[in-house]
């Protein structure tokens, strides 16, 4: 999983000029899934999608540093069933509840409480990518191996990762965007990327032939939008796709769309020599993730890894880079919750199926549905509300899903909310995707509508068309449809069925008896 990767920035879909021969070749060995969706375009509840199988809706951790409940299953807890160790490397963006740890006299430094301090993952090695201050994590791995390459920073050798270095030997913070074309002060060798893959590599050489499953997590190319040399100048603005974004946006754009245009990233993102500057850095880091991810196969390769493991490449979401205006993801547009998603399926049945694309609407839930059900054909367990992907990987069929669901909270976001002048409860919305329209509610205010055949590119509001009047009521029905069909009770149908139907009778209880 790659943090904040835009599904076009990958030449396998479709970017002319970055060329990322690895992730294409694993393309080439599995299906390609060209519309695959997350649950929320935030890294925390995103990924608590991604680990729980479940919508935002029902876990409950929608913005990031809100805990995951301790009731919450995750990877871990699933495939453990299946004597599986699940290690994690990198980042999760997960914290658990500390008022709950503490009610239930769980013990942080116990097996049950580190399990779930690190979302049900075995903590291999954790990062998760933001120390601007060693007081956070004093214990990062990654600080002490670069103090242990030489990176001898009084305070926090981390900044060797995230600062530039300019000509005259002037230290330039990577924070500021200005710096971006700049190289990090840490050889590539050591950067973040390099240093996730060899901790990947360690792992599985200490895991051997035993069940696994690695959650190999790059916090890259998030920002800081820092990258070492040679990847810093790879690539210039001439690289760069075309702004996506109109003039009417701006001069009759949704409420909701306004207030993210007028935050303080988004006006930044906005200026065309900041989108020059920033986003070749932001190529060139996903160009070091694809060398180093091609590292990773070839070990996995050489080691005859690749007979029986299956290997999913994806990102927890985007990154608007400027488009529609804005920065940063939070919104509902294409480059910020559609996702690059490749699934490796060693099997002989999935042979019939390499190099393929797939255009079934896939949400990030549907993953771990799949791990379960490519070690076991047992039933598959009732709180999770994601489809298993094994048969279409298998035969090329497509889902039957009719539209995918994302689930926007911007409760948080302190500069837009102020803009709009609402409260925390009001800051939710629901995003209905199918294949030929996008269908966005949100609280409080009118609705909005993209034909996606007709305007891809998400320009146009057609909701007050009066020729799409039956598709908006389609869409409103299937986001009804979604939300009555949570999976909150306790017991499942199963479980149900299979209750004694005689307790009462047998217990002496006479329930309407005259």
């Amino acid at each position: 999983m790659c943090d904040q990767l835009r599904q076009d920035y990958l030449s396998c879909y479709g970017h002319e000029t970055l060329k990322t021969p690895n992730i294409d070749a694993l393309a080439n060995m599995g299906v390609t899934f060209d519309n695959a969706f997350i649950q929320s375009p935030l890294c925390g509840p995103s990924r608590a999608s991604f680990y729980t199988g479940r919508y935002m809706f029902s876990h409950g951790s929608n913005w990031n540093n809100f805990p995951l409940r301790v009731d919450e299953k995750t990877i871990g807890d699933y495939l453990s069933n299946f004597n599986v160790r699940t290690a994690l490397v990198g980042k999760t963006h997960m914290l658990v509840d500390p008022k709950e740890i503490q009610r239930l006299k769980i013990f942080s430094d116990a097996e049950l409480g580190i399990h779930l301090r690190e979302c049900g993952f075995e903590p291999y090695t954790r990062d998760d990518g933001l120390h601007p201050d060693p007081i956070v994590d004093p214990d990062l791995e990654y600080n002490k191996y670069l103090s242990s390459k030489g990176y001898n920073d009084s305070h926090n050798p981390w900044n060797y990762a995230a600062n530039a270095i300019e000509v005259e030997g002037k230290i330039s913070s990577g924070w500021l965007m200005r710096h971006c074309s700049k190289p990090a002060r840490v050889a590539d060798e050591h950067s973040e990327t390099a240093y996730m893959t060899d901790k990947a590599i360690e792992f599985i050489n200490d895991a051997g032939k035993n069940s696994w499953c690695l959650h190999l997590s790059y916090i890259k190319p998030h920002w800081p939008y820092i990258v070492s040399s040679p990847y810093h100048d790879m690539y210039s603005k001439e690289d760069i796709k075309p702004v996506v974004r109109s003039s009417a946006e701006l001069t009759d754009a949704h409420p909701v769309h306004k207030g993210f245009m007028d935050v303080s990233y988004s006006k930044v993102f906005s200026d065309d020599k900041v989108r020059d500057t920033v986003i070749p850095a932001y190529m060139g880091l996903i160009k070091q993730v694809d060398d180093h991810f091609g590292r990773l196969m070839r070990f996995l390769s050489e080691n005859e890894y690749l007979e029986n493991t299956l290997i999913v490449f994806t990102s927890d979401h985007g990154d608007y880079l400027g488009d529609h205006w804005l920065g940063e993801k939070d919104l509902y547009h294409n480059p910020s919750i559609k996702i690059p998603l490749i699934i490796y399926d060693p099997c002989r049945e999935a042979d019939g199926t390499r190099g393929s694309r797939n255009a079934s609407l896939v949400e990030s839930i549907d993953l771990l549905p799949t791990f379960i059900r490519f070690h076991s054909q047992e039933s598959m367990p009732y709180r999770l509300e994601g489809t298993s992907l094994l048969d279409t990987l298998r035969t090329g069929k497509e889902l039957s899903r009719k539209g995918a669901i994302t689930e926007l909270d911007y409760s948080c976001r302190e500069e837009a909310r102020r803009a709009l002048e609402i409260e925390p409860e009001q800051c939710r919305g629901f995003v209905y995707t199918t294949k030929c329209w996008k269908y966005v509610m949100l609280e409080g205010y009118d609705a909005v509508l993209f034909n996606l055949i007709d305007d891809p590119d998400e320009l146009i509001n057609v909701v007050d068309d009066p020729n799409n009047r039956d598709i908006v009521q389609e869409c409103r029905e299937g986001i009804f449809e979604w939300l009555r069909k949570r999976r909150t009770r306790n017991q499942s149908e199963e479980e149900i069925k299979s209750l004694p139907r005689d307790f009462e009778k047998r217990a002496g209880i006479m329930i309407g008896v005259w």
